[in-house]
């Protein structure tokens, strides 16, 4: 305390002088215990909370090696047999511009919705590779007077394991799907088929025998649209009907009525017919008879 001056000797008589040398030896005493406890080294700091890094995090997102989300199937991009999606794809026209069923490409690419697809996720629109199953060996006991069993000759193929009577793929026998005139030819880059004209109600029947793998107004141009597959190789599409007359995953006939013309998503009635091969459209005058 060598620090503080002594009083003057009238302040050590008073009481006043006392209560002031009290004070401040209080509050010197009061300064060091601060000091003590702040360089104590028992002593912590309340936990500060880092605002910048939360507790929770969002889901983790697949990402390579640049930090751009993967979207599925992105490892098979560009491969043969799989198609990236485009902005104003649907299921349905990509089944059309490859040749397949779309419901076929939603269970070869494991879709859970359908009606979900991303921009850049890549699906498989060819058929997977049919697994191989190994056989079991039938071991046999081959003895100097029981030699192994020669191996026998493979069975003939059963009829029902042929092809129909068609023959190949290209070998279909194509009728006209209406009888009016042809309003438009086919041109690649403007008319993806044959307009043919016709009234309200008139038939719209099967070109040639196959299967129903699509019928409704999903497809925007074309409005209530039947899509038949022929085989591995054709598919036909009919559009602007009024009405569908066929479920999806039904077989019809050639020359089976399945629709009725009409104007639907169209500016007058007619008929728009389609044959792709492969999904690639092509001229159906090259295909269907003389009229």
């Amino acid at each position: 305390m060598a620090a503080f001056s002594s009083p003057a000797p009238e302040e050590h008589r008073g009481g006043k002088g006392t209560a002031r040398l009290a004070l401040s030896c209080l509050l010197a005493a009061a300064a060091l215990l601060v000091a003590a406890c702040s360089s104590s080294p028992g002593l912590s700091r309340a936990p500060v909370e880092d605002r910048g890094t939360g507790m929770t995090r969002a889901p983790s997102v697949a990402v390579d090696p640049a930090g751009v989300k993967l979207l599925p199937g992105a490892e098979n991009a560009g491969k043969p047999g799989y198609y990236t999606v485009k902005p104003g794809d649907t299921l349905i026209r990509i089944g059309l511009d490859t040749g397949q069923n779309w419901r076929d490409i939603g269970r070869w690419s494991n879709l859970e919705n359908p009606n979900l697809i991303e921009v850049g996720q890549v699906l498989r629109v060819v058929p997977p590779e049919p697994v191989a199953v190994a056989r079991p060996v039938t071991s046999s006991t081959v003895t100097p007077g029981n030699p192994a069993p020669a191996a026998s000759a493979p069975a003939p193929a059963s009829s029902a394991s042929k092809p129909a009577a068609s023959g190949t793929d290209e070998d279909v026998a194509w009728i006209w799907p209406a009888q009016g005139a042809v309003l438009g030819g086919f041109d690649e880059a403007k008319n993806k088929g044959l307009d043919i004209a016709g009234k309200a109600g008139d038939a719209v029947i099967a070109s040639a025998d196959g299967r129903v793998v699509y019928a409704g107004a999903g497809l925007r141009g074309y409005g209530n649209l039947i899509i038949l597959k022929h085989n591995n190789t054709f598919l036909t599409a009919y559009a602007h009907n009024q009405t569908l007359l066929v479920k999806e995953d039904q077989s019809v006939r050639k020359g089976q009525k399945i629709a009725e013309m009409g104007n639907s998503d169209a500016d007058r009635v007619k008929l728009h017919f389609e044959i792709r091969r492969q999904g690639k459209p092509v001229d159906p005058a090259k295909y269907l008879p003389p009229k």
